[in-house]
C-alpha cells in the first residue's frame, strides 16, 4: 500500500499492531496483506498518537529526535514553554511534544518547600490553579499568623507571601493592629437618685499581642461592648444626676481606670475612654432648662444691680467735688449748658445784659459768670 508523508507529518509503522519505527516526508509502500499499518499525524504541538507507550516508541531513535517528553515527579508543579514563551501549566504527570517546527520545554519548581520560592514568577502564578497554593496579603499596620495543619509557624509582616498546599494544609489568620474605636451608643443607666439616663461612650483600643490574642479571643468586639457597658453601670450608678453633670471628667477617667484593669482579660491595650454624651429624659430636660434660665437672671439681676450701686457712687463722689469745688461745679454746669445747646436751634438774647449774665440767669443762678 502506497502512503504519503508530506514534510510535517510523520508515520508510525505498525506490524500485526507492533511498532516498527517511524517514517518522514516521501513516498512509502508497505504491503498491508504482510500485516502493515502506518498511521499518520502533524509534528505539531502535543503527541497524539499514544495507543503504543512512549517507552517503546522510544525505542526508534528518529522518534526520540523528534520529540521531547518529560515526566513530572510527586511534589513538583511543571510549566509549559513554546519556543521560549510560557503557555501553560502542566497538570499531568507525563507530557510528550513534537519538537520539530516548535521548540517545547517543560520547567518544574519544587512544592515540597512549604513556602514558595522567588524561583516561581508572576507569569507562572497567573497559571497555577488556586488549589495548589494558599496567599496571604498582609496590610500596613496588620500582622499575620500562618499555620501548617493547625500549628502556628511565624508571625507576618507586611507584604505578600504565598506557601504550596503539597506538604502541608495552610490556614491563617490576618490580624489588624492599629487603634480602633468601640462607641457605645444610647447606654440606659439608673443614677443613684432613680433617675434613667442614656449615655454614649467612647473608647480606643489596640490589640496587644497577634499570639496571645487568638489563642484567648475569639469575637473581641463583642466582648468588649459588653465589657464596657457592664463598668459603665457599675461606676455611673454611684453617682446622682447632679454628680454625674458635675463630674463628667472624674467619671470618664474612672471608666478609663476599670477598663485598664481588664487588659489582660481581652489581650489589648485601652489607649482613651470616657462619656461622649449624656441624654436626659424629656421632663428631666425640661426641670434642668428652667433651673438655667433661673440661674441665669439671678445672675444678669446681680449684675444689674452691681453696676447701679457702682454708678450711685460715682455719681455720689462727683457731688462732693464739686460741693467742694465752685470753680469744677461751674464747669460742670457749662458742660451741661453745652449739651443743652447742642440740641437748641435758635437761642435769643436782649440787649439789656451781657451774654454771660443772660446764660447764667437761664441756668437759674441770677449771677453774671
Amino acid at each position: 500500500m502506497k502512503y504519503i508523508i508530506k514534510d510535517n507529518q510523520a508515520g508510525f509503522v505498525l506490524k500485526n499492531g507492533v511498532f516498527q519505527k517511524i517514517i518522514t516526508a516521501g513516498i512509502w509502500y508497505f504491503p498491508k496483506m504482510l500485516g502493515y499499518q502506518v498511521e499518520v499525524e502533524e509534528m505539531t504541538g502535543e503527541l497524539g498518537y499514544m495507543d503504543i507507550p512512549y517507552q517503546v516508541l522510544a525505542k526508534d531513535a528518529a522518534f526520540r529526535g523528534a520529540v521531547v517528553h518529560r515526566e513530572i515527579p510527586d511534589g513538583f508543579a511543571g510549566f509549559i514553554y513554546v519556543n521560549g514563551k510560557l503557555t501553560a501549566f502542566a497538570n499531568r504527570k507525563e507530557y510528550t511534544f513534537w519538537n520539530v517546527f516548535d521548540k517545547y520545554e517543560i520547567k518544574i519548581v519544587p512544592m515540597t518547600e512549604t513556602e514558595m520560592g522567588t524561583e516561581v514568577t508572576k507569569q507562572m502564578l497567573a497559571l497555577i490553579p488556586s488549589k495548589f497554593y494558599t496567599s496571604i496579603q498582609v496590610g500596613e499596620g496588620e500582622t499575620g499568623l500562618v499555620y501548617y495543619d493547625n500549628i502556628l509557624q511565624r508571625q507576618l509582616s507586611k507584604g505578600v507571601y504565598r506557601f504550596w498546599n503539597y506538604t502541608h494544609n495552610i490556614t491563617y489568620t490576618v490580624l489588624d493592629m492599629r487603634q480602633k474605636e468601640l462607641d457605645i451608643v444610647g447606654q440606659e443607666i439608673l443614677t443613684k437618685d432613680k433617675i434613667g439616663i442614656r449615655m454614649n461612650i467612647a473608647c480606643m483600643y489596640k490589640i496587644r499581642d497577634a499570639v496571645e490574642f487568638t489563642a484567648a479571643i475569639s469575637d473581641l468586639k463583642g466582648q468588649l461592648y459588653s465589657a464596657v457597658q457592664l463598668v459603665i453601670r457599675a461606676i455611673v450608678g454611684n453617682y446622682r444626676l447632679d454628680e454625674i453633670l458635675e463630674a463628667k471628667e472624674q467619671i470618664s477617667g474612672e471608666i478609663y481606670t476599670a477598663l485598664k484593669a481588664k487588659e489582660a482579660m481581652f489581650c489589648v491595650n485601652f489607649l482613651t475612654a470616657g462619656i461622649k454624651d449624656i441624654i436626659l429624659p424629656g421632663e428631666i430636660r425640661e426641670i434642668m432648662n428652667s433651673v438655667l434660665v433661673a440661674e441665669k437672671t439671678a445672675q444678669a439681676n446681680v449684675i444689674s444691680r452691681r453696676e447701679e450701686v457702682a454708678s450711685t457712687r460715682s455719681l455720689l463722689n462727683t457731688a462732693k467735688l464739686m460741693d467742694e469745688n465752685r470753680t469744677l461745679y461751674k464747669l460742670k454746669e457749662l458742660e451741661y449748658l453745652e449739651r443743652i445747646c447742642e440740641k437748641v436751634g435758635d437761642i435769643s438774647v436782649n440787649g439789656n445784659a451781657g451774654i454771660i449774665e443772660q446764660l447764667g440767669k437761664m441756668m437759674g443762678t441770677g449771677q453774671a459768670v
